[in-house]
């Protein structure tokens, strides 16, 4: 059953509604690629690529150039040999928040969504918004073509301590403030920091308007949520923390991590939980080596491109001046602790979601983590199949959008990119990004990136 299902059919109506209303204009020009191979879903493996049609932003042949429809004066895309087409990623944890100049978080809107979709990634759920009013406007300009960016599912404000400013707010209150982002075309809400009572009404007024919630909670400790409670509430995903029995009350979660393992009756019961209620995990693996300090040696956190030129002068300057201090030393113990967990819970036939969760400070910067994250999981002993799979079909089951995107089928919506080389020789093939389509629009990479080059940190951004 998936978290859609859980929500009854007027739900997936309302989803199906929403996924639609996120669309940029509709694609004028048929798209025709061909060559190279592409990514069959299913069966895991690359397959000859006869022939890929995008009609009004739409799949209409995957394989095949055999279509009802005369394609003359349609675009041509002609792929080398080496080359391999991709659906587009979908980050559950894609935060646009930047933390720079020593100044506090805020949502950076001009470089951001463009270094996302030039690295492939066609969707966004952000996770929590610290200004939800102008990730609500940036949407809309994405919508009309305003400016250029993935398909952005808003988030709204965070419900829970996190929000800058939170009271805690009467059942009635939330609500209202559930069925007004609703209204604005949210794709889903964040709890975080939040107590038993919040959670419990954000799920249900969530749920009413057929949206999902995800959830970064703690052990019960101090007012907090167990992920294992919030799943008997009906949560559709938990971020970090796996939750349960070895997360006790009496102390945080962090606390807890380090010393949770897999071969254990406290993981078979959770995981269990996570199975029968069909909840997607969002382990953010390298999200603690960024903060850690041996961490931040891991082998997925390597560079292949200048990420630095993206960034103001002034900004550049602060980052090579030594920048932000932003080490905490027991992320190191959580991150050494998560990929046992992690390939225990794939194997165990749970699913997983690919969330980056990076608010970046000029360092490791939005897009790119998405390919740090994918080879994260790899090195954690996932097959680079499934791990596609984590990126692409997971990622749009979780968000309830598994029949518009996640797989190259005909009548899914036109969101894809082509790279250099095997990705299910080496994940790390992903970064070579040569072409971006979304909504059958098809962008170069390169030239997305130069249009941002000194100017992530500016003002007003």
């Amino acid at each position: 059953m998936t978290p859609a299902g859980r929500r009854g059919p007027l739900a997936l109506a309302l989803l199906a509604a929403t996924a639609m209303a996120a669309e940029a204009p509709a694609q004028e020009t048929p798209l025709v690629v061909t060559g190279g191979r592409w990514f069959h879903t299913a069966s895991g493996t690359l397959r000859p690529n006869e022939g890929m049609v995008a009609v009004g932003g739409r799949l209409l042949a995957v394989g095949t150039l055999d279509v009802p429809l005369d394609l003359t004066g349609a675009r041509h895309l002609e792929l080398a040999d080496d080359e391999v087409v991709l659906p587009g990623f979908i980050d559950l944890h894609a935060h646009y928040n930047v933390q720079v100049l020593g100044r506090p978080r805020r949502e950076e809107l001009v470089a951001t969504p463009v270094l996302w979709l030039a690295n492939g990634v066609t969707t966004t759920f952000p996770a929590g918004e610290y200004d939800p009013e102008g990730m609500w406007r940036l949407r809309l300009r994405i919508q009309s073509g305003e400016q250029v960016g993935p398909r952005l599912f808003n988030s709204g404000p965070y419900f829970g301590r996190t929000r800058p400013g939170w009271t805690r707010l009467t059942r009635d209150s939330l609500h209202a403030e559930v069925d007004l982002w609703a209204s604005r075309g949210v794709r889903g809400f964040k709890a975080k920091n939040a107590d038993p009572e919040t959670l419990r009404w954000l799920i249900e007024r969530a749920h009413h308007h057929g949206l999902t919630v995800t959830g970064h909670l703690d052990s019960g400790f101090r007012d907090s949520v167990n992920p294992r409670d919030a799943i008997l509430m009906g949560i559709d995903r938990i971020e970090h923390f796996l939750g349960g029995a070895a997360f006790p009350d009496d102390r945080s979660a962090y606390a807890s991590f380090p010393s949770f393992r897999p071969d254990t009756p406290e993981f078979d019961e959770i995981v269990g939980l996570y199975r029968a209620l069909d909840v997607t995990y969002d382990p953010t693996v390298t999200a603690y080596a960024y903060y850690g300090v041996e961490g931040k040696q891991h082998p997925a956190l390597d560079f292949w491109t200048d990420e630095s030129r993206f960034l103001t002068p002034e900004v550049r300057a602060w980052v090579e001046g030594g920048g932000p201090d932003f080490e905490v030393a027991s992320f190191d113990d959580i991150l050494n602790a998560k990929c046992p967990l992690v390939r225990a819970f794939h194997e165990a036939g749970g699913r997983l979601g690919l969330a980056t969760d990076h608010p970046s400070w000029g360092v490791w910067l939005p897009g790119f983590v998405a390919h740090r994250e994918v080879h994260a999981l790899t090195l954690c002993g996932i097959s680079e199949a499934d791990v596609i799979r984590i990126a692409t079909a997971n990622g749009a089951e979780a968000l309830g959008v598994g029949d518009l995107l996640g797989s190259l089928e005909a009548g899914k919506l036109a969101d894809f990119f082509v790279i250099g080389g095997d990705p299910l020789v080496d994940i790390r093939a992903t970064r070579d990004v040569r072409h971006v389509v979304k909504s059958g629009h098809l962008y170069d990479p390169a030239e997305l990136l130069r249009s941002v080059e000194g100017r992530l940190g500016a003002p007003g951004g």
